[in-house]
């Protein structure tokens, strides 16, 4: 069966104000809580001991990382509001309540799936700008607790405004405001209570180094040659309740436009061609994946290994080929 004849139904509603289903309720009412629970630590931190703080600090940088990877990225390919204006006003909640702006984040995950975690170039470019092939050696992975503790400070917001200016000056304006918008939102509780940021700051960052540590394992022993292999899944329940379906990154890298409400179902669908694909599953969720027992070494990918046929120019052209051709995925632009 080849690939470009699975057809993925998609889900409609007759609901007035979600676009897709009303199971999508579920997230949108977690991110009023992230973002009450974000200002509820503020409150409370002078009236509670530092050691419940920190408590809840440790939660805040887990949060993060669960929003950015559930909520946040299933808005991304299937917003839930059918008012573009409900769309437009979670975008800026969700910016304020992760810390990065929704649509420069959009920007970069789009990036993402038109690289699909690529083999750097004879030059060392990625088309994915956070490939975790990017900075490794000889075409090997990077670290793992490398990528995740670096790739925070390697974000450069003007080279995705260049992008989105590029595609529109006004998603572009929008993406800056969100920013603008989140920046003040720490100015201003810096300037109530100075004490509070030097608190939250560092855990802030650890929830940003934690979701790029789910994103590395998401990948991380994924076949770069393979649209069925893209990405790397987990099936553990528990973990695809609480993050919306994140465990399955290979069937989403395959299909991205796939709700989250219908991945185990189109798992199911595909499952016999995984298996040929040779499709990677790991035991742990994502974020625990240096846990797992299977891990394969931090070699390079069989196809850039001394003596293949294939060079990294060949397989860069090569996938470039496959993801641009119609039919190939329903990769957005």
């Amino acid at each position: 069966m080849k690939t470009n004849s699975i057809v993925v139904e998609r889900i409609t509603t007759d609901s007035k104000l979600f676009a897709h289903t009303r199971w999508d309720a579920i997230p949108v009412a977690a991110t009023l809580l992230h973002c009450a629970y974000f200002f509820g630590m503020f409150y409370l931190f002078p009236r509670i001991p530092l050691w419940l703080m920190i408590i809840l600090g440790l939660i805040y940088s887990v949060s993060i990382s669960w929003n950015i990877n559930g909520i946040s990225h299933n808005f991304i390919h299937n917003p839930y509001f059918r008012s573009p204006v409900l769309n437009r006003l979670f975008s800026i909640l969700e910016s304020i309540t992760i810390g990065f702006s929704q649509i420069f984040y959009e920007c970069i995950h789009m990036q993402h799936h038109k690289g699909n975690a690529d083999l750097p170039d004879e030059t060392g470019e990625t088309v994915d700008w956070i490939s975790i092939y990017k900075h490794g050696h000889d075409g090997a992975a990077e670290h793992p607790f490398k990528y995740a503790f670096f790739s925070f400070f390697r974000e450069d917001p003007k080279t995705v405004f260049k992008e989105l200016k590029r595609k529109d000056h006004r998603e572009a304006f929008w993406g800056v405001l969100e920013l603008t918008l989140f920046v003040a939102t720490f100015v201003i509780l810096g300037v109530l209570n100075w004490r509070y940021i030097c608190f939250i700051l560092p855990f802030y960052y650890f929830g940003h180094s934690l979701s790029y540590l789910n994103g590395f394992y998401r990948h991380y022993g994924g076949n770069p040659d393979e649209p069925l292999a893209w990405g790397v899944s987990s099936y553990d329940k528990l973990y695809n309740w609480i993050w919306f379906y994140n465990g399955y990154h290979a069937e989403h890298h395959f299909r991205p436009k796939v709700h989250w409400t219908r991945m185990q179902a189109f798992r199911d669908q595909i499952a016999e061609q995984q298996r040929a694909a040779g499709v990677r599953v790991i035991e742990p969720p994502h974020a625990l994946g240096f846990l797992d027992p299977n891990l394969p070494p931090r070699t390079p990918p069989s196809s850039v290994l001394p003596g293949a046929n294939l060079s990294r120019r060949a397989i860069r052209a090569h996938l470039l080929t496959r993801k641009l051709s119609p039919g190939s995925s329903d990769f957005e632009t």
